[in-house]
């Protein structure tokens, strides 16, 4: 992993065989970011996609493994616990297939190139019992 910092942007380069779920956090932690956008694309032989079931509260994620290209690769970085959290959805396409879904973790087999766009400020989570999902929490919100 290597990257370079630009004002309030990151380019960060994962290298093959590491995985990108813990690589993003370790700059996170590395840089203190508390909040943030990311997006990247790149390629992976082995990831985990999940769906949340709402009924259940769980996240239902199946593992997949091949030559898979990043179509997409969207979230956030915020905190929980005043720890870095991340919420990443990805789209991943083989030569026959098209997968995608929240993003557990993915395992690079050539190179992903991910820019993360540091907010200046602090977004929170906390559990909602609703839903299941640990959801922004804003200062101004009890």
């Amino acid at each position: 992993m290597e990257y370079e910092k630009f004002d309030s942007d990151i380019v960060l380069r994962i290298d093959k065989g590491e995985e990108i779920v813990k690589t993003i956090l370790e700059v996170a932690d590395k840089e203190d970011i508390k909040c943030a956008s990311i997006s990247g694309i790149g390629a992976v032989h082995k990831f985990e996609v999940g769906v949340l079931n709402l009924e259940i509260k769980k996240f239902l994620s199946q593992t997949y493994e091949g030559d898979y290209e990043i179509v997409s690769l969207n979230g956030n970085l915020s905190r929980k616990d005043d720890k870095a959290y991340l919420h990443l959805h990805a789209s991943f396409a083989s030569s026959n297939n098209i997968v995608g879904g929240h993003l557990t973790n993915a395992f690079v087999s050539a190179t992903a190139e991910i820019n993360i766009h540091i907010i200046n400020g602090e977004v929170k989570r906390k559990y909602n019992k609703k839903t299941g999902l640990n959801l922004y929490k804003f200062n101004y919100l009890n």
